[in-house]
């Protein structure tokens, strides 16, 4: 899952190489929080307009997680 935010968000991004991935370990729900960490200049480019772009960044993880029977929710930092 991690390697898929990592895709996404590089291409995405000017500065491929400041883009980071953490993970948390599982809450009490069973839910993995994933922390999406890019350079400052292209955090605009990972949020859009109106969070149009983070929107669709966390349906297509909650998807992938859907299908590997995994919950996930994805913050940008």
């Amino acid at each position: 899952m991690q390697e898929l935010l990592v895709t996404i968000a590089k291409g995405l991004v000017e500065d491929k190489d400041a883009v980071k991935v953490s993970a948390d370990e599982p809450n009490d729900e069973g839910v993995v929080v994933y922390h999406l960490n890019v350079a400052e200049q292209d955090m605009g480019r990972v949020i859009g307009k109106q969070g149009r772009i983070a929107k669709a960044i966390r349906v297509v993880m909650r998807a992938a997680a859907v299908r590997l029977d995994q919950k996930v929710m994805v913050e940008i930092d």
